[in-house]
C-alpha cells in the first residue's frame, strides 16, 4: 500500500490498496485509489478532488462508497476511487420521558451502537443486534432482522449528493424504504451518508419477540435474571445467542451475513406450497403476500452446507454463503455457487431467490 501524492490535499489518500481485509467475504480486490473520510469536511474535499478529476479527464469519475464491507461482493480489480466514511460520534439531540433522539455518525460500529443503546435504556434496536457493518450503511439496505427494520426507528439521514456537491437532510419517508431496499440502494454511489438520526423509546415492557425462536430464548434470559417479563435486554441477548449459534464470525469464516433475501410470494402460491410442504416457514405481510424463509427453502432443497466449493452454505444456517478459500476466491466463484443454489431451489419450489449483497463491477 503506497500513499499517492498525485493530488495535493490534507486527505488520507492511498493508491493500489488491497481491500481483502475491508470486505467480510474476504475476496481479493485491488483498488486504484482509496480516500478515508474522517469528517464531513473530508467529504467535501474529496468531492472537490473528484470534480477536478472530471475536469482533467473530461469524463465522470467512477466512485464506490465502501462502508464496513459487510454487504458487498468486490471484483479482483477496482479501476475507480473508493470512499470510506469513518466518521465517529454519538450525540443526544432531544430527550423526553418516553423517547430519546440520537444522532450517530456513519463510521460507528452498528452492533456496538445497539449494545450501548440498550445498556443506556434506549430501546428499539435490540432485534438488530450482531448485524455486521457500520451505521452509515444501515439505511442503504434498510437492515432488518427478527421482525424489525431500521426504518422503524429512523427519523432522517444527512447525506452528501456526490454529483452536485450538495448536503441533504432526508426524512425517513423520503428514503423510500422497502424490504432490504431504499433510495440509496437504487441510486448506488450517488449519496454518501454522514450521519443518521434515530428515535428510540424508553419502555422496557415494549418488545418484539414473536419472530422465530426469539421468545423462547429471551424468556430464559429473563428467568435467569429473575425478571417477570421479557425486556429489551433479554431480546438483544437472545438474538446474540441465536445469531452466534447460526452465523459464523467473518473473522473465522468469511461471509457477508444473509446472502439471499427472504422471497415474498402471493398467498395463493404459499398455500399451494403449504399443502405440499406443511412445515414451510412463512410470515404474512400487511399487503396480503407472504414472506417465505429462504433458509428453509435452501435447507429443504438439500443444500445446507452445500453449494459449489469454495463457496458453500453454512452448516448451521443455509441462508449464509461462506468462503472457504479466503483471499483466493473471486466473484466468479460466488456467482457459480449462487446460480446453482438458486436454480436448485427454483426447480423444487418454483420460488426465485434474490441475492442480498451488492455486486460491484470493476469499473462500476
Amino acid at each position: 500500500m503506497t500513499t499517492s501524492n498525485a493530488i495535493p490535499s490534507n486527505l488520507d489518500i492511498q493508491s493500489n490498496v488491497d481491500l481483502s481485509a475491508y470486505n467480510t467475504m474476504s475476496l481479493v480486490c485491488i483498488a486504484d485509489r482509496v480516500i478515508d473520510l474522517h469528517t464531513e469536511q473530508d467529504i467535501e474535499q474529496a468531492s472537490q478532488i473528484l470534480q477536478q478529476t472530471t475536469t482533467d479527464n473530461s469524463k465522470k469519475p467512477s466512485v464506490l462508497v465502501l462502508s464496513g464491507g459487510s454487504n458487498v461482493l468486490l471484483p479482483k480489480q477496482l479501476n475507480i476511487t473508493v470512499l470510506r466514511p469513518l466518521l465517529k460520534g454519538i450525540t443526544v439531540l432531544n430527550e423526553t420521558t418516553d423517547y430519546i433522539d440520537i444522532e450517530v455518525m456513519a463510521g460507528e460500529n452498528w452492533h456496538e451502537l445497539v449494545v450501548s443503546s440498550v445498556n443506556n435504556g434506549w430501546f428499539g434496536l435490540e432485534n438488530l443486534a450482531l448485524i455486521p457493518g457500520l451505521v452509515g450503511a444501515s439505511p442503504v439496505q434498510n437492515i432488518g432482522a427478527y421482525g424489525v427494520q431500521l426504518e422503524d426507528s429512523l427519523l432522517s439521514v444527512k447525506a452528501y449528493h456526490l454529483p452536485t456537491g450538495v448536503w441533504h437532510t432526508i426524512s425517513c419517508e423520503d428514503c423510500q424504504f422497502a424490504y432490504r431496499d431504499s433510495l440509496f440502494k437504487r441510486q448506488p454511489n450517488t449519496w454518501l451518508i454522514s450521519r443518521v438520526l434515530l428515535r428510540l423509546h424508553k419502555d422496557p415492557q415494549r418488545v418484539s419477540a414473536n419472530y422465530g425462536d426469539v421468545q423462547q430464548v429471551a424468556q430464559k434470559h429473563a428467568q435467569q435474571h429473575q425478571r417477570i417479563s421479557i425486556q429489551p435486554v433479554d431480546v438483544m441477548n437472545a438474538i446474540i445467542d441465536i445469531r452466534k449459534q447460526k452465523l459464523p464470525d467473518p473473522k473465522d469464516l468469511p461471509n457477508c451475513g444473509s446472502f439471499f433475501q427472504n422471497p415474498i410470494i402471493a398467498q395463493a402460491q404459499f398455500k399451494q406450497l403449504q399443502a405440499d410442504y406443511p412445515d414451510i416457514v412463512g410470515y404474512p405481510m400487511s399487503d396480503g403476500q407472504v414472506k417465505v424463509a429462504a433458509g428453509w427453502l435452501i435447507e429443504q432443497a438439500g443444500l445446507k452446507g452445500g453449494g459449489i466449493a469454495p463457496i458453500l452454505t453454512h452448516k448451521n444456517q443455509a441462508l449464509v454463503l461462506t468462503n472457504h478459500a479466503p483471499k483466493q476466491a473471486s466473484q466468479a466463484d460466488i456467482q457459480t455457487s449462487q446460480q446453482y443454489i438458486s436454480q436448485t431451489v427454483f426447480d423444487k419450489f418454483g420460488v426465485l431467490l434474490q441475492r442480498e449483497p451488492v455486486w460491484i463491477d470493476e469499473n462500476l
